[in-house]
């Protein structure tokens, strides 16, 4: 555990190597860094901030560094933020993607901050916590880092993972290397796991000490929609059919738009509504609805929804919520490919029929339960997307029911938010800090 000294260990050398890579790695991750930024992926004016540099200083007192991967990590943790921001602690949260940073901006409570994560290398991380000097880490769901992790180890800096997700093929690829394992996963203080099975599985992989408190997703608030915005929206549809293929990646937009030409032949004027889940691709999802002939409307481009429009393209920031409301069938992306899947509890959150593709093992403890609760239904392909959508959309009582279920699942798995500054209150009352 973090505070204990160890001797230098067998195992101890793949990290040392690792380490001592990571400290000769700075002109190649910024390298790295310049063409990600020419693709769009970072931004170059917080360049500083990816190798540690902060651009903001440090709040007096008590603080929290809190990292979230991504978008969804980052929503599922807001409430942790603001629970502790109400307790009296700063908060610096931090994300990897530019999506997350345009995402969180005006959403975070007083005395916290965003920063964009240093990479896993030691010169970075130790400009970051020599700046920040945090009095307790934590990581959302499963961010590994091993030279984040032995750092804060060093420092006494203790370490909890929030809302813990390891799938069981994660947990049976660390097992192949127990002693590294074992080493490596000491450095977590506390694991606070979604499910029995994520809990499970922490275990096995050598965190010691484990907690299931359930899925901070639960917990987020409803997604926000601009009440003018979804009026004008609401009147531009009118009484025509609609659904919402939402969080789509490559390879998922061409099997929307083949399902559309489906339904469509059975249900006239029927408008698609599709929010890739990278917005930088809307031009490139364009380009495939444009390919099948059929009329799109940009959101980016400012481009009104019209009678004529076959498919409205939402690939802007910060409206999913909008879309949501406006679908009573919703489909999940991520799902269609085997890339893990997206969480369906926004749109349950707004009472929608939800459908997924076959591959979801980041959300697997969440689908299993809605499905078997007749909240959600899985497609296998264009084909049973398009039937299955026609159905609800030609039975409206069925889509009401399904979006009344799902609504209610979203509802009575509440709690977890509560349970996790429960149990954080002992990290930071040995500090002494923060209000009690």
């Amino acid at each position: 555990m973090p505070g204990t000294e160890r001797k230098f260990a067998a195992e101890d050398i793949p990290f040392a190597i690792y380490e001592r890579i990571g400290r000769v790695a700075g002109p190649l991750l910024s390298f790295l860094h310049r063409r990600r930024a020419a693709q769009g992926k970072e931004d170059p004016a917080r360049r500083g901030e990816r190798f540690g540099i902060a651009s903001h200083p440090r709040p007096e007192g008590s603080l929290v560094w809190v990292h979230a991967a991504s978008v969804g990590e980052m929503n599922a943790v807001l409430p942790v933020v603001r629970g502790l921001s109400e307790q009296g602690h700063a908060v610096v949260l931090t994300t990897g993607t530019i999506t997350s940073a345009e995402a969180v901006k005006d959403r975070l409570p007083p005395g916290a901050v965003h920063q964009f994560v240093p990479y896993d290398a030691q010169p970075g991380i130790d400009r970051f916590l020599d700046h920040w000097r945090p009095y307790l880490a934590v990581v959302v769901e499963s961010e590994i880092w091993p030279t984040t992790i032995r750092s804060l180890e060093r420092r006494h800096i203790p370490l909890v993972i929030a809302n813990g997700r390891m799938s069981p093929k994660s947990a049976a690829g660390w097992l192949k290397v127990p002693r590294l394992a074992r080493r490596l996963f000491a450095g977590i203080d506390l694991c606070l796991a979604r499910s029995g099975e994520d809990a499970e599985n922490y275990r096995r992989i050598g965190v010691r000490d484990v907690d299931m408190v359930g899925d901070l997703k639960f917990d987020g608030t409803l997604p926000e929609a601009d009440p003018q915005a979804l009026e004008d929206f609401r009147a531009a549809i009118g009484e025509r059919p609609v659904w919402f293929a939402a969080s789509t990646h490559p390879g998922e937009e061409e099997q929307v738009i083949a399902a559309h030409g489906q339904i469509s032949s059975a249900h006239r004027r029927l408008l698609t509504l599709i929010a890739p889940r990278h917005p930088a691709r809307g031009d490139a999802v364009r380009a495939i609805i444009e390919k099948a002939g059929l009329a799109v409307a940009q959101r980016s481009r400012n481009e009104p929804l019209s009678g004529d429009t076959d498919v409205y393209l939402a690939d802007t920031i910060g409206e999913m919520g909008l879309f949501f409301r406006l679908a009573p069938v919703v489909f999940m992306g991520a799902s269609l490919m085997p890339l893990g899947g997206h969480n369906p509890l926004e749109p349950a959150q707004c009472g929608a029929a939800i459908l997924t593709g076959p591959s979801f093992p980041n959300q697997k403890d969440v689908y299993d339960r809605l499905i078997a609760d007749g909240g959600a239904v899985v497609v296998n392909g264009p084909d049973e997307l398009a039937r299955e959508v026609s159905h609800l959309l030609s039975k409206p009582e069925d889509t009401r029911n399904r979006g009344k279920v799902a609504k209610l699942f979203a509802l009575e798995g509440k709690g977890a938010v509560e349970r996790t500054l429960h149990a954080l209150r002992p990290f930071l009352a040995k500090t002494g800090a923060g209000r009690k």
